[in-house]
C-alpha cells in the first residue's frame, strides 16, 4: 500500500503542474467523444512530459512499459475512461 499512497502524491504533484490550455482542451474533448481511454492516456501524457515534451516511463521492454503506464493510469484516475477535465 505504500506504494499506492507515493504514487498518489506523485499524480497529484503532477497534476497540479499542468495547466491544459484551450486547445489542448478541444483535442482533448474531440478525442474523448471518439475513444475516452485514449483521452485519459493522453491526459496522463501530457500531465507527464517535461518542459520538451519528452516521457520517460519505466520499463526495460514494450511489455513492462505498458504495465507501467496501465499502473499509472489507474494511479491517475478513478475511472479510466471516465470524463477527467
Amino acid at each position: 500500500m505504500p506504494e499506492a499512497v507515493h504514487i498518489s502524491a506523485v499524480m497529484r504533484e503532477i497534476m497540479e503542474k499542468f495547466i491544459p490550455n484551450k486547445r489542448f482542451k478541444k483535442q482533448y474533448d474531440e478525442l474523448y467523444k471518439k475513444e475516452p481511454l485514449a483521452a485519459n492516456a493522453f491526459l496522463l501524457l501530457a500531465e507527464l512530459a517535461d518542459e520538451k515534451g519528452q516521457v520517460k516511463i519505466q520499463g526495460s521492454n514494450e511489455k513492462e512499459v505498458a504495465q507501467e503506464l496501465s499502473r499509472l493510469m489507474k494511479a491517475r484516475f478513478n475511472n479510466t475512461v471516465g470524463y477527467a477535465l
